[in-house]
């Protein structure tokens, strides 16, 4: 069996870190639409969460689903797959 290192080996539909880091960083995730200061939920990958600091989170590790990781002003500080 091959090595998997997500992100690295493999190559799925999901997007890059890259465009998701672009898109979001600094923002705001938010219910209604997106603009300057803010992202809608709505426009994010079905495979998601969004974590706040403290958030207690599962362990599993899942290569498609993309981690949104807000700061204490629930802005996105950074972007992860897993």
């Amino acid at each position: 069996m091959p090595l998997v290192v997500p992100g690295i080996t493999t190559n799925s539909a999901k997007g890059d870190k890259s465009d998701w880091v672009n898109k979001l960083m600094g923002k705001k995730i938010s219910d209604s639409g997106s603009n300057e200061i803010s992202f809608a939920k709505k426009d994010l990958p079905e495979s998601h969460r969004v974590l706040k600091p403290g958030d207690m989170k599962t362990m599993d590790h899942n290569p498609d689903r993309l981690n949104i990781h807000l700061g204490e002003d629930d802005t996105v500080q950074n972007v992860t797959y897993g």
